[in-house]
């Protein structure tokens, strides 16, 4: 029979901190357990790595004493099973100090304690032996929900000033460990530093000291309880202060302060949720519309007149017509749904109707864009919150393009089989609209506070215009300013991953600070350092060139309320209308600056992206100029409405979801950097060469894919892509070395960047880049001469590749001093060389006697291909095995030229043809090929490869 007991008694009380004191004793158990038994039975295996062991690497990481071997992964999964129990039971007395009436937070950090405890367990008993994949899913679902929970917990502590403090060490010491630890990892990965995965795992082994000892802080809290389950403190009941009260008191009337007081509404975030797609959206049209346009001028070589699409987005100049301004601003769900028939723009598989459809829909959308703001200008809230809504969806439209590794899965030239998400991206727009644009409408009218000043409509215009070319032309993908700063191998800068986001981070910091501080970041001396950012990235190179790009990207994204809140102040036509018409001056001249070679009056801009940069600035400097003046009439800002502080925090929120979801993507595009070429026995080397015209097909489909399967079949080990740079409006700022390079397993140098003023050229190796150089060849004339001269590990021994494009044949002289130039560059080499080229020239003529000559060295591949005219393969110092061409299908105008050659062997004095039987199997090319290949690729010219002995 049970034990009788009075109201208040408890038959057996233990109290809370044991759990704390349970938790944190097994859980560190679990990890040094292993540690001792790892380091004991299989010490020099655990401190392997692919690179490096004992004495380079003397200490092991965590995964490899966890997971890799028995016992030791015995003793941590036994320890870490038991650890689940307390740890529940942790989570589930946290929840019950902390939850307090019309509270959602308490539940919310409860949800994500017990998603991560569940986590912990799948990366526990599936390890990166088990299922790699599966692994890393949980590893970064536990590594992303820390965040919400350290956060959470340090938001709800209740207010005991000791544990509240060590809570804020543990947590700084957790994320500021992040830093060197992510340092230590790229050292080792990218730069295979011998060590540094020894000082990597020091800084992994200390976040795991760091995380429990978070969750062991819990023991000065739990005191006040005993179990079974008596409340002596009356905590439970809310008749405490939480940490959180006690800042919102002392906080009061302060922005960030009251942001995350109020209560919390799913409806409200959804609300949000749906603005930020619309914004999404729009910055997929305004984004693709330009790749759409470039497939014209790209396919007739000079100017077609389909360019003249790209003023569909003036169409703001309309509201100079109050009628059709009142119409917009009462109908702005039927303006969004019109716009989307974008995303339905790839149904239509004829390039015109597509640009025309897509034309369409970008004028839609920045009529209706340009309407809600208009339309909200009389109410302060709801205008921030279309502002955000905005800002947010460029986030959102950029870290899709992370995700998908540069590509937007809605643009128009995305499909399911390339890697499209048109039909559910079309139903998320279509719910969004909907959504988002089902309340009462604003009239318009033209509000202006009592007392205001209007500043100037046309500085206003000015400012946004600079504002949106800023953004579109550097902010629209994370990759664009890494680019800008690359100078090749060794790696001394930030590459596209991880470092993109980083970007994405600081961008999001950007508009957050913006919204809560307008007066700071429309000031003169924010402005300021913006410039100084701007002329940072343009002029410098590496770590200098990437603080100045973290620079401009926020202040860009900061001053963005500050400018669009001023332009709504005066006609929409006057202020967004002249902006649009600014930007497409500015993104015209920002090609020209390339394409002076086939425009009217390009040599007058010809490499100037410096002065690109300052016509941006001082655009932007002139909205800055109007909104001070509007600001300098204004009364004093009315205090935050709580619901004004509400509908910020969700829009916080979503954005905090978009950046935890980009380092997710960071992690999981991590290069690996263990690429392997393709017959390592043999020591062959397949090198290609293709002139790729910007991975854009025949059918204005984006050709990465198709690509890919390709280059994968022929068995590439390096292939040099030429026509190459994406990173510009008028291409989709976008980078098609990452899809081919990360799913094949190259490593890629992208070669000079966009800020260098040529159509790109490109190197992918299964080889490690050991060093390469980026060189722009005399071009008095014409368009400038893209080369890499990279050196490459290949089995132990240095060989050099040239990638090189030489320019175009209506400039003789450009091409003679080039070739002579280039030459010098090979002859100079005293190591093996191949050159991948594109040289514009006839066999045995020409130009060809000064690549194939004594000053060189160099050899041609096959001397008897009269065929060739722009592509060519040549050699010294090597030993050549095979020679193909290979039909491209419809991805592009130019083949794939392929060779064979064999490292460690001297060229023999007598070569000889000899037929495919003599050659051992693993120096032929793939039998794939022959006869009709597969799909529109095979053997052609020859119709079969050339063997030499």
């Amino acid at each position: 029979m049970a034990p009788r007991f009075k109201d208040g008694d408890a038959v057996v009380a233990i109290n809370g901190k044991w759990v704390s004191w349970t938790h944190t004793i097994v859980a560190y158990t679990a990890f040094f357990s292993a540690l001792i038994v790892g380091v004991a039975l299989h010490y020099h295996k655990i401190v392997q790595n692919e690179h490096y062991g004992y004495p380079d690497e003397w200490f092991p990481s965590v995964s490899a004493t966890i997971g890799d071997r028995y016992p030791e992964r015995a003793f941590f999964q036994v320890f870490i099973a038991i650890t689940s129990g307390p740890r529940f039971l942790l989570v589930f007395l946290w929840y019950v100090l902390t939850a307090r009436p019309n509270s959602t937070l308490p539940k919310l950090v409860a949800g994500v304690g017990i998603f991560r405890t569940l986590t912990c367990g799948g990366w526990t008993y599936v390890t990166s032996t088990d299922d790699h994949d599966w692994h890393d899913i949980f590893m970064i679902s536990y590594l992303v929900a820390t965040l919400p929970w350290t956060l959470g917990c340090l938001a709800l502590s209740p207010n005991n000033r000791r544990a509240v403090k060590y809570r804020k060490i543990a947590a700084s010491l957790f994320f500021g460990t992040l830093v060197p630890l992510i340092y230590y990892f790229i050292q080792h990965k990218v730069h295979k530093v011998p060590g540094a995965y020894t000082r990597y795992a020091f800084f992994e082994w200390s976040l795991i000291l760091f995380d429990v000892g978070f969750d062991a802080i819990t023991v000065l809290d739990f005191e006040g309880f005993e179990l079974v389950v008596r409340d002596v403190k009356g905590i439970s009941r809310g008749q405490l202060k939480t940490t959180a009260d006690s800042v919102l008191e002392k906080e009061k009337g302060k922005p960030v302060g009251n942001t995350f007081g109020e209560g919390f509404f799913w409806t409200e975030i959804l609300d949000a949720a749906a603005d930020v797609y619309n914004g999404f959206v729009f910055w997929t049209i305004v984004t693709g519309l330009p790749v759409l346009v470039w497939y014209f001028p790209l396919w007739h070589m000079g100017i077609s007149g389909y360019e003249v699409a790209i003023v569909a987005c003036v169409s703001p100049l309309l509201f100079a017509i109050p009628s059709l301004r009142s119409a917009a601003t009462k109908n702005l769900r039927l303006l969004h749904l019109t716009s989307l028939v974008a995303l339905l723009a790839y149904k239509f598989e004829d390039p015109a109707n597509r640009l025309f459809i897509t034309a369409f829909a970008l004028s839609s959308t920045c009529a209706a864009w340009v309407a809600s703001f208009f339309a909200e200008r009389g109410n302060t809230p709801r205008l921030e919150a279309r502002i955000m809504g905005w800002g947010v969806g460029l986030i959102m439209s950029v870290v899709a393009k992370f995700a998908c590794t540069t590509n937007n899965p809605l643009w128009p030239i995305m499909h399911g089989n390339n890697g499209g998400w048109n039909k559910i991206g079309l139903l998320f727009a279509i719910l969004a609209v909907l959504r988002s644009q089902r309340g009462a409408l604003a009239s318009g009218s033209d509000y202006l506070p009592a007392g205001s000043k209007k500043g100037s409509s046309l500085l206003a215009g000015i400012g946004f215009g600079g504002l949106l070319f800023a953004i579109v032309s550097l902010l629209t993908d994370s990759s664009t300013m890494i680019s800008w700063v690359w100078e090749g191998y060794p790696i001394r800068g930030p590459i596209a991953v991880p470092h993109g986001a980083v970007t994405i981070f600081v961008m999001g910091a950007g508009l957050v600070y913006g919204v809560f501080h307008p007066a700071v970041a429309g000031s003169w001396t924010a402005y300021g350092i913006g410039s100084v950012g701007a002329a940072l990235l343009t002029y410098y190179h590496h770590w200098t060139g990437y603080y100045g790009a973290l620079a401009f990207a926020f202040y860009i994204m900061a001053v963005t309320p500050v400018i669009i809140t001023s332009g709504v102040r005066h006609s929409p036509a006057s202020t967004f209308g002249i902006g649009f018409i600014l930007y497409v001056f500015l993104l015209l001249f920002h090609v020209w600056v390339v394409a002076y070679a086939f425009v009217p009056g390009g040599p007058l801009v010809r490499e100037h992206t410096d002065w690109v940069m300052i016509t941006t600035m001082l655009s932007i400097g002139a909205g800055v100029f109007s909104a001070a003046t509007s600001n300098s009439g204004r009364t004093r800002a009315k205090p935050i409405s709580p619901n004004s502080k509400r509908q910020r925090s969700y829009y916080i929120y979503v954005l905090a979801a978009l950046q935890l979801l980009s380092v997710s993507v960071a992690y999981l595009r991590f290069p690996t950097n263990d690429y392997k070429p393709h017959h390592p026995e043999e020591k062959i080397v397949t090198a290609g060469i293709w002139t790729v015209h910007f991975g854009l097909d025949n059918d204005m489909w984006a050709a990465e894919r198709r690509m890919r399967d390709v280059i994968g079949e022929l068995e590439l080990d390096v292939i040099g892509f030429l026509e190459s740079d994406n990173q510009r409006i008028i291409m989709g700022n976008k980078d098609i070395t990452q899809y081919i390079a990360e799913d094949l397993g190259y490593y890629a140098d992208f070669g000079p960047g966009p800020n260098k003023h040529t159509w790109g050229s490109a190197l992918l190796s299964k080889f490690p880049i050991v060093n390469s150089t980026h060189h722009l060849l005399p071009s008095p004339v014409g368009e400038l001469a893209p080369a890499i001269h990279a050196t490459l590990d290949m089995y132990g021994e240095m060989v050099d590749i040239v990638v090189f494009h030489s320019g175009q044949e209506e400039d003789p002289e450009d091409r003679r001093l080039q070739s002579q130039y280039l030459a010098k560059l090979m002859g100079s080499s005293p190591r093996p060389l191949i050159l991948l080229s594109y040289l514009v020239t006839k066999p045995l003529e020409g130009n060809y006697n000064t690549y194939v000559s004594e000053l060189s060295g160099m050899n041609d591949i096959d001397n008897t291909d009269w065929e060739r005219w722009c592509e060519y393969v040549l050699y010294k110092k090597i030993h050549r095995t095979g020679y193909a061409r290979i039909s491209r299908d419809t991805i592009t105008d130019t083949e794939i030229q392929v060779g064979k050659f064999v490292v460690g062997e001297p060229e023999p004095e007598n070569e000889m043809r000899v037929p495919e039987e003599m050659v051992p199997v693993g120096r032929r090319f793939p039998a794939l090929f022959r006869g009709d290949g597969v799909r529109g690729h095979r053997y052609h010219v020859f119709d079969e490869p050339r063997y030499w002995q």
